[in-house]
C-alpha cells in the first residue's frame, strides 16, 4: 500500500507542478473532436512504405491506430491493441515472454526461441526480433501501423505475414508533455509522464516513464496468491539533433523490466491421469465446472522477469535529389520463468526458463525526393544476434507416488525384479522419478541475416501508378546444444533391460504370470527382457476372455488387454526420448551434422493503383519469405525422413485488390485477398512437447474493411471487418493427438501413438471466420471551457477452434467484448478526467487450450481477462 500511496503522491506532484514549466508556450489538450477529426484519411499519415503518404494514398492494406483512440480506448500495450484491429490477434500464454502475434491468421514464434515470429515488430523503425521485447506499455505515441500480408520487400526481417510498425513521437523544440495516473479495480495504479522541450535552437529532448501495478485476477487455491498481476515499469530517454531541415540525429535509449506472477491456467477437462494419479492421491486439482471462476491450483506460484534495453540512433540527411536514412541499434532482451507445469497442487514437474539475446541492427535506405513521375528507394538490412536459451524440467517429489499410481504399482515392480539380480544403482522405491531428475536444454545460436531491397513507383499518368519491388534475403544460423537428461527412467530401453532377462521366470510375481499366461504367452526359463515393453505384445495372442460386446474382458491384475498388446507396457511414462532409439539426447554440432541452417530468397511486389478522385484502387501481387525455424529444446531430433531440428523456410505469395473512398466526414477502405504460405511452419504443443514441422501448403482467402465516418461534428463513427477462409492445402505432418483414435491409434508394438496425421483439406485451428470491431464516439462542449466524450466499443468473434490439440468440444469460443469510456476536458487547464472499463459484459472465453502437461487424456486452458474499470487522470502542457 504504501508503494501504491508514494507512487500516488508523486504522480500527483508531477500534474501539478509540470505547467510551470510551459506557461509562455502552452501546448493544446487533446480534444474530444480528435477521434472525429481522424475519420478524415486525408489526415492520416502513414509510413507503411517506408516514406510518408496519407492513409487513402498507400497502396497496401494497412490499418492505423492514433493516439487519441488509444487514450480512449484504454489501450496499454500490444495485447490490447486487439481490440481496435479485428486482422490482429495478440495471445499470451503460460509465461509473459510466450505472446504470440497473427495477421490475417497466420502467425506463429512461442514457446521456442528458435522459432522467430512470422509478424515483424517495429517501433521507430528498430525490429524488435523476440515477441517479448514489445509487451511492454506502450510509450508517448503518435500512432500504430498495422501492415497486413507480407512485406519482405521492404521490411525484410520476418514479415512474412504482415508488420507491426510503432511511431513514437519525436521530441519537440517547444515545451510541452503529459503526466497521467490511472486507477481501478484489482488495486491498479498506473503512472506514466513525458516531458520534451529544447536543450538549445537545434537539440530538443523527450523523456517518458511509466509505472503499471495490479494485483492478480486469478487466486492461487494453493498459496493464496493473486496470479496475472502487473509489475511492471520503464523509462525512455530521447534526444534529437536537428541543425537544419535537411540533417538530423535521433537518439533513442530504453530500459523496461517486467517482474510478474503469470499466467494463469485452469483446466477445462480432467482425464484418467489428472483423476486417478493427482486427485486419488489427496491432492487439489481444479474444477473444470467452474473455468471462468478464475481459481488456479499450482504447488507453487508461477514467477516471470523480463528485462529489456537498448539504443538506436538514426540519421536523416536530404541530398536534395534523395534523403538518406540510417537507423543502427543494439538491444538485450532477457526472459526468466519458474513454472508449475503440471497445474495442480501436486508437486510432480516444474520449468525454469532462461534466455538472453543481444541484437544487433544496421538499416540503411536511400529515397528519390523530387516530383518527377518516377519515385524510388533502395535499402539494406543487416542483423547479428547472439542467444543463449534454456529449460531445466526437474520432477517434483510427488512425481514418484503419481506415476506409481498410474502404472499399478510396476514402477516400483521394475525396480524390485532388476534389485533382485543385483543391478547396480537400483533401490526399490526410489530409483525412477526421484524428485530433482528431468532433463536440461541448453543452447547456443548465433545469427546474421542481412536484405538488400529496392522498390520504384513510376506515374504513368496522372492517375496511374504502377509499383514494383524486390528484395533479396539471407539468413544463417548457427546452433550448439548441450542437452543433459539425468531422467533414468526416460533413459531405460524398456524393449530391452539386459537384467530381467537374468530373473528366473518363477520368481515373477504370481498375478503377472497369470495374464501373461491368459494373453498366451509362452514362458521360457528367465522373464522376458521387454516385460514392460511395448514389443512384447507380439507373443501376447489372445485376449484374457473373449465376450461379445466388449471384446475383451479384464481381470483385476491387468487393465483392459486386446490380443497382441502388453498390458504391463510403461512406454508411455517415458516422458522424454521415448521416440528414439538411444533414448536419450543427441547433441551437435557432431559428425553428421553441422548445427548451420541457412538459405536465401529473392522476392517481389508489384501493384497498380489508379485514382478515381473518390475512390483509389489498387491490384497487388507480393511474395514473402521467413528463415528456417530451429527447435531449440529437447524435442529436437537429429534428422529423419524430413523431420528434425527444425523447419524449413516459409515462402508466402499472395493477390489482393483495394479499394480506399474518401468522402465528406469519412473513408472507406476495402481489400480482398487470397494468401498462401508454402511450408508454414507449425509448432504445436502436444503435451510433453512441440512438434515443430512445415506444413505443405496452407491458404486463406478473405476480406477486410477499414471505415470511419462523422456524420456531424459531435459524433464520430468507426468499423472494421475481417472474414478468413482457411485451409490445409497439404498437412500431412501434423502433430498427432489424443483425441483423435482414428489417425492416432496407439501402437500396440511400442505403447505410443504416430508422430503424425493428415490434416490436408481441413480448417486450420487458430482462425476466426469473422471479426468485427466499431466504436462510437459522442462529444459535446457543456460550456466554452468543458467538453465531454462518450465512447462506446464492440468487438466480436465468431467461434472457432482455438488449437488442433485439443478437442472441437472444449477448444470452441468466440468473443463479445464491450468497452466504454467517459471523459471530461478543460482546455483552459488542459485537463482530462475519464472513467473506463474494458469488457463491460463480462465476457467469458478462453484464449487458447492445450494437452495438460504429463497427463494424457486431460485438458488445460487460459481464461480470459475479466472487467477492469477505472479512472484516468490526464494532465497536457
Amino acid at each position: 500500500m504504501k508503494k501504491f500511496e508514494l507512487l500516488a503522491a508523486s504522480a500527483i506532484a508531477l500534474l501539478y507542478a509540470v505547467p510551470a514549466l510551459a506557461q509562455e508556450t502552452p501546448a493544446p489538450a487533446t480534444t474530444a473532436q480528435d477521434e472525429a477529426d481522424a475519420t478524415d484519411s486525408d489526415d492520416i499519415i502513414v509510413t507503411a512504405t517506408k516514406r510518408e503518404q496519407t492513409l487513402q494514398d498507400v497502396p497496401i492494406s494497412v490499418a492505423v491506430t492514433s493516439a487519441a483512440t488509444i487514450e480512449k480506448a484504454q489501450i496499454r500495450d500490444l495485447i490490447d491493441l486487439q481490440s481496435v484491429v479485428p486482422s490482429l490477434k495478440v495471445a499470451q500464454f503460460n509465461a509473459a515472454g510466450q505472446t504470440n502475434f497473427i495477421i490475417r491468421g497466420f502467425g506463429n514464434g512461442n514457446g521456442n526461441d528458435g522459432i522467430e515470429s512470422s509478424v515483424g515488430v517495429f517501433i521507430d523503425g528498430v525490429y524488435r526480433s523476440r515477441s517479448a521485447s514489445a509487451l511492454d506499455d506502450l510509450p508517448e505515441i503518435e500512432r500504430v501501423e498495422v501492415l497486413r500480408g507480407p512485406q519482405s520487400t521492404l521490411f525484410g526481417k520476418n514479415v512474412s505475414a504482415g508488420a507491426i510498425s510503432i511511431v513514437t513521437k519525436r521530441p519537440s523544440f517547444d515545451w510541452g508533455g503529459k503526466a497521467e495516473i490511472s486507477v481501478g479495480n484489482y488495486s491498479q495504479m498506473q503512472t506514466k509522464a513525458t516531458i520534451t522541450g529544447p536543450i538549445s535552437d537545434s537539440l530538443a529532448f523527450r523523456v517518458s516513464g511509466s509505472l503499471n501495478e495490479r494485483d492478480g485476477y486469478f487466486k492461487n487455491l494453493t498459496t493464496g496468491t493473486g496470479v496475472n498481476d502487473r509489475h511492471r515499469w520503464s523509462v525512455r530517454g530521447d534526444i534529437l539533433f536537428e541543425p537544419s531541415s535537411d540533417f538530423s540525429i535521433r537518439v533513442i535509449a530504453d530500459y523496461n523490466l517486467i517482474k510478474e506472477i503469470c499466467c494463469g491456467v485452469t483446466s477445462v477437462f480432467n482425464g484418467p491421469a489428472t483423476i486417478n494419479g493427482i486427485k486419488n492421491l489427496g491432492f487439489a486439482v481444479s474444477d473444470t465446472t467452474k473455468v471462468f471462476d478464475r481459481n488456479v491450483i499450482f504447488n507453487t506460484d508461477p514467477y516471470n522477469r523480463v528485462l529489456g534495453k537498448g539504443i538506436s540512433g538514426q540519421v536523416d540527411w536530404n541530398f536534395g535529389f534523395a534523403k538518406l536514412t540510417s537507423i543502427t541499434a543494439y538491444r538485450n532482451q532477457i526472459n526468466q520463468s519458474d513454472q508449475d507445469i503440471d497445474f495442480t497442487a501436486a508437486d510432480i514437474a516444474n520449468n525454469k526458463t532462461s534466455n538472453n539475446a543481444k541484437t544487433f541492427t544496421q538499416e540503411f535506405r536511400l529515397a528519390s525526393t523530387g516530383d518527377g513521375p518516377l519515385s524510388w528507394l533502395v535499402g539494406g538490412f543487416y542483423q547479428d544476434e547472439k542467444l543463449d536459451t534454456g529449460r531445466d524440467i526437474r520432477f517434483g517429489k510427488d512425481a514418484r507416488a503419481f506415476v506409481n499410481v498410474l502404472s499399478g504399482g510396476l514402477i516400483t515392480g521394475l525396480e524390485s525384479l532388476q534389485a533382485a539380480v543385483g543391478t547396480p544403482g537400483i533401490v526399490p522405491g526410489s530409483t525412477y522419478f526421484a524428485a530433482g531428475q528431468g532433463i536440461a536444454d541448453n543452447y547456443k545460436m548465433k545469427q546474421r541475416s542481412y536484405s538488400l531491397f529496392g522498390q520504384a513507383d513510376f506515374k504513368v499518368t496522372d492517375r496511374l501508378t504502377l509499383t514494383g519491388g524486390i528484395a533479396y534475403m539471407n539468413d544463417r544460423k548457427a546452433v550448439v546444444s548441450n542437452v543433459v537428461m539425468n531422467d533414468k527412467f526416460s533413459a531405460l530401453n524398456l524393449e530391452n533391460v539386459p537384467s530381467l532377462g537374468f530373473v528366473p521366470y518363477g520368481l515373477l510375481p504370481v498375478s503377472l504370470r497369470q495374464v501373461l499366461g491368459a494373453k498366451g504367452y509362452v514362458p521360457g526359463a528367465t522373464a522376458p527382457v521387454n516385460l514392460f515393453g511395448a514389443s512384447l505384445g507380439a507373443s501376447l495372442p489372445n485376449c484374457l476372455a473373449q465376450v461379445p460386446t466388449t471384446g475383451c474382458l479384464t481381470v483385476p491384475t491387468a487393465p483392459n488387454s486386446p490380443a497382441f498388446s502388453n498390458p504391463f507396457a510403461l512406454n508411455a511414462l517415458q516422458f522424454f526420448y521415448a521416440n528414439t532409439a538411444n533414448h536419450g539426447p543427441v547433441n551437435y554440432p557432431n559428425a553428421n551434422e553441422s548445427g548451420i541452417f541457412e538459405g536465401d530468397k529473392v522476392t517481389f511486389a508489384a501493384r497498380a493503383a489508379y485514382d478515381l478522385d473518390f475512390v483509389n484502387v489498387y491490384v497487388s501481387y507480393s511474395t514473402g519469405w521467413k528463415a528456417s525455424a530451429i527447435n531449440l529444446s529437447s524435442d529436437s531430433r537429429p534428422p529423419l525422413n524430413g523431420v528434425g531440428r527444425g523447419a524449413a523456410p516459409e515462402e508466402v505469395t499472395v493477390y489482393e485488390a483495394g479499394a480506399k473512398a474518401k468522402f465528406r466526414g469519412g473513408y472507406l477502405n476495402v481489400a480482398v485477398f487470397k494468401q498462401s504460405i508454402k511450408g508454414f511452419q507449425s509448432n504445436a504443443f502436444t503435451g510433453l512437447g512441440y512438434s515443430l514441422v512445415n506444413a505443405g501448403k496452407e491458404s486463406v482467402r478473405g476480406f477486410e474493411v477499414d471505415a470511419a465516418y462523422s456524420p456531424v461534428s459531435a459524433l464520430a463513427l468507426t468499423g472494421a471487418v475481417t472474414y478468413l477462409d482457411p485451409k490445409y492445402d497439404s498437412f500431412t505432418g501434423a502433430a498427432c493427438v489424443n483425441y483423435d483414435t482414428v489417425r492416432c491409434p496407439v501402437n500396440p508394438a511400442t505403447g505410443l501413438r504416430p508422430s503424425f496425421r493428415d490434416l490436408s483439406g481441413q480448417r486450420p485451428a487458430g482462425i476466426p471466420t469473422w471479426t468485427f470491431s466499431t466504436s462510437a464516439t459522442l462529444s459535446h462542449d457543456l460550456t466554452d471551457d468543458i467538453g465531454a466524450y462518450l465512447r462506446g466499443e464492440y468487438n466480436y468473434t465468431s467461434k472457432f477452434q482455438l488449437t488442433e490439440t485439443t478437442p472441437p468440444n472444449l477448444s470452441t469460443y468466440g468473443q463479445n467484448t464491450v468497452n466504454a469510456s467517459l471523459g471530461f476536458q478543460s482546455k483552459a487547464n488542459q485537463l482530462e478526467l475519464m472513467f473506463w472499463v474494458r469488457n463491460l459484459t463480462k465476457d467469458n472465453y478462453l484464449i487458447s487450450t492445450f494437452p495438460t502437461v504429463a497427463q494424457d487424456g486431460s485438458y488445460s486452458g487460459y481464461p480470459n481477462q475479466p472487467r477492469t474499470y477505472g479512472a484516468t487522470l490526464r494532465k497536457s502542457f
